[in-house]
């Protein structure tokens, strides 16, 4: 390649990093930015070419800032490709944002290690949401720990998605032996009689709200009656069955 053809390509190499639409930036062997895109600029500082010359960990507390260089020039030396890694960085207009940090080494023509590059993504809202997710599911199994009868979800095929502590107590089985599972293979069902429109089965409240008594197995095959109230979840976007919610009520023997 001639050098017109070779400035050519590197030319339009950098327009197209330049409209990436995330952050991108090149360090060298000792973590100062030589490189940075337009959209990194902007995020940081407002201005272009604004970033060169600073490392990452400039607006760092200097424990932190001292720690990160080192575990930076230890990845220099070791040559090994880094990790993705996720760090809370500090941005001109928007303060501390979470970032996800795909790193990847430079190499010069003989095989040296010149540097990192990164492209840098802000995860800030998803890890929000990640965090309001989990906290969600943890107020609905503490809602269902605390009712005193046994309660399983499943999907519309049949996996268990969730069993509260009652139902553990029941059939002896831990919540995280059950989810993800069968809920024939777990609790076997031997005999029913149905008291609704609807066959006694562990698919019977897809169609609607069913109720009837059982014979099932616990976890050490013991048998046991027990009546099961069971109704359909609803998405209510789309108003599809996504699974089904049932409630076990062991029955005294002379019932």
């Amino acid at each position: 390649m001639n050098d017109t053809c070779a400035r050519t390509k590197a030319a339009a190499e950098t327009i197209a990093i330049d409209d990436l639409p995330v952050c991108y930036f090149e360090l060298d062997t000792e973590g100062r930015i030589v490189c940075a895109n337009r959209h990194g600029c902007m995020q940081n500082c407002g201005d272009e070419g604004c970033l060169t010359g600073k490392t990452p960990w400039d607006n760092l507390a200097p424990r932190e800032a001292e720690a990160q260089r080192r575990e930076y020039l230890e990845l220099m030396r070791s040559g090994h490709e880094p990790p993705v890694i996720r760090r809370s960085l500090y941005t001109g207009r928007a303060g501390f944002r979470s970032h996800e940090i795909h790193r990847s080494l430079m190499h010069d023509s003989h095989g040296h290690v010149v540097g990192i590059r990164a492209v840098v993504f802000d995860v800030t809202e998803l890890e929000v949401a990640h965090q309001e997710a989990h906290q969600a599911r943890q107020w609905l199994e503490s809602i269902l720990d605390s009712v005193a009868e046994a309660i399983i979800v499943t999907d519309a095929l049949g996996f268990v998605r969730s069993a509260n502590r009652a139902a553990e107590d029941m059939f002896g089985w831990k919540a995280g032996e059950l989810v993800g599972q069968i809920i024939e293979k777990k609790i076997p069902l031997l005999l029913y009689s149905n008291t609704g429109r609807w066959e006694l089965s562990f698919q019977m409240a897809l169609c609607g709200p069913a109720k009837g008594i059982a014979t099932v197995l616990d976890r050490e095959r013991n048998a046991m009656r027990v009546e099961v109230s069971a109704s359909p979840i609803i998405d209510k976007e789309n108003g599809c069955t996504t699974g089904v919610v049932s409630v076990w009520r062991r029955l005294d023997e002379k019932s």
